[in-house]
């Protein structure tokens, strides 16, 4: 087969003499004329260009600004036209008055028809990347909560159902597996592998960049899914963060509340892991949490694998401990008692980046700290484990004095940097704060901050 191939509002397509990183907002607006798919930031904050896209695991709503055509080979697309004005959640946005400049509607009617879809209850939660410049909230949510009580309209289950049986096109890397990967990133050692997009999608859309040769992950089944046994939790590197996040919370409910503000729900359902891990940034949200966990990181390099404790991965800002050629499989999770908290600082409450994140997983046996494993993004260049403080913890007795003991070791440890998102004075009295709240949440205290599990 050649071209792109997959249904878009019920009708077949197929495309070709596009590049890889055409984005299917482009595609839609200048070669479709479908304008309801609104470009507002263009790098998926904003919720604009929200669209629904459907495959074997269901139905998303992504955003289209970072998606990119070749991901969508053998999926099931739909746009706001595609619900052909006939939808619950278009009457409600007209009955509850929903829609005021108009601009943003398309994204939320497509975030509200995917959530619709799939039962979704918690509408705060899952229109939190959907932004209204009018200030519309109250009756955009009352409209979501309205639909929610009316039936999903059997011709959409039945065209989000028909997935496409397609074959790999010609011309564009999609891997089915992880031998194939294997075999295209040997041949192509300096090529770019992109699974979500969230992040790689802006290096398109805001720096114009040439990737140059790139293989898309999301088709490569055996490495995605996790594994639960008694000795671990074992994720495959392209398992996305919307199937991490509930399969994570019976075991480590801090991290799945860490989880719940990764992004927005359209960014969650294209991350994966892997992608979190093998990206490098120091304030990256998984790393931390991962690390204070204890995680190994498993990388193939063609017939060959081989493992590491997470935290070895990162060297220095923007280098990580990978070869040419080799890439992030999988990642592990010992089995252990859960006392992991995890304290993500930013700006917002919903869908930003972290200024400052801590995760802390303290053993405390006979009123001693027996063991600690301490990690911090936004403290340094890369992730980091904070082993200066764990050593001024371990041995002692687990109260507020050796906590206060404890504090001047940050100093010595990290050398936070000053930007946009806070100065390096901030961030290194609130990493010790944390520690702090850390502690006084385990004695049962309450805090006096908002509960990102509540």
């Amino acid at each position: 087969m050649t071209g792109i191939h997959f249904v878009l509002n019920g009708a077949a397509v197929t495309v070709t003499g596009q590049p890889p990183t055409r984005t299917l907002l482009d595609w839609l607006r200048e070669d479709r004329g479908l304008k309801g798919t609104k470009e507002g930031c263009n790098e998926g904050d904003c919720g604009a260009c929200t669209v629904m896209v459907s495959d074997a695991r269901g139905s998303r709503a992504v955003n289209a600004c970072i998606l990119f055509l070749p991901q969508l080979h053998g999926k099931v697309v739909h746009t706001v036209e595609g619900l052909k004005g006939q939808h619950p959640v278009q009457a409600a946005m007209v009955a509850e008055h929903g829609s005021q400049c108009g601009f943003c509607t398309p994204g939320f009617i497509m975030s509200m028809a995917t959530g619709h879809l799939n039962g979704v209850t918690d509408h705060d939660t899952h229109l939190a990347g959907n932004l209204c410049r009018c200030t519309g909230y109250a009756p955009i949510v009352r409209a979501a909560e309205s639909a929610s009580r009316e039936a999903v309209p059997e011709w959409l289950k039945a065209e989000a159902s028909a997935v496409p049986s397609v074959e790999p096109p010609e011309g564009v890397a999609l891997p089915r597996s992880s031998d194939e990967l294997a075999a295209w990133y040997a041949a192509h050692p300096d090529g770019r592998l992109i699974a979500g997009a969230t992040d790689v999608g802006l290096w398109v859309t805001k720096q114009l960049r040439d990737l140059g040769p790139v293989a898309f992950l999301a088709g490569v089944e055996d490495m995605r899914g996790i594994e639960v046994t008694e000795d671990a939790i074992h994720i495959g590197a392209v398992t996305t963060i919307a199937e991490l996040l509930p399969a994570v919370a019976p075991h480590h409910p801090g991290f799945a509340a860490m989880l719940r503000r990764y992004g927005s729900a359209q960014v969650r359902e294209a991350a994966t892991i892997g992608g979190n891990i093998a990206n490098g940034s120091p304030i990256g949200d998984s790393p931390p949490a991962l690390i204070a966990l204890g995680a190994t990181l498993y990388l193939r390099k063609g017939d060959t694998r081989r493992s590491l404790p997470l935290e070895e991965f990162f060297l220095e800002y923007g280098k990580q401990d990978r070869e040419p050629g080799e890439f992030v499989e999988a990642v592990s999770i010992p089995r252990q008692p859960d006392r992991l908290k995890c304290y993500k600082i930013s700006k917002r409450f919903d869908q930003d980046i972290s200024a400052l994140l801590g995760c802390f997983n303290v053993t405390v046996d006979g009123g001693r700290v027996s063991a600690a494993r301490i990690a911090y993004g936004g403290m340094a260049g890369i992730p980091k484990r904070a082993t200066a403080v764990e050593a001024a913890l371990v041995g002692q007795p687990w109260t507020e004095a050796t906590i206060t003991a404890a504090l001047p070791a940050f100093a010595r440890e990290f050398t936070p940097m000053s930007d946009m998102r806070a100065s390096a004075e901030y961030r290194l009295e609130a990493a010790q704060n944390l520690l702090l709240r850390y502690f006084l949440e385990d004695q049962g205290l309450a805090t006096n901050v908002l509960e990102v599990s509540a």
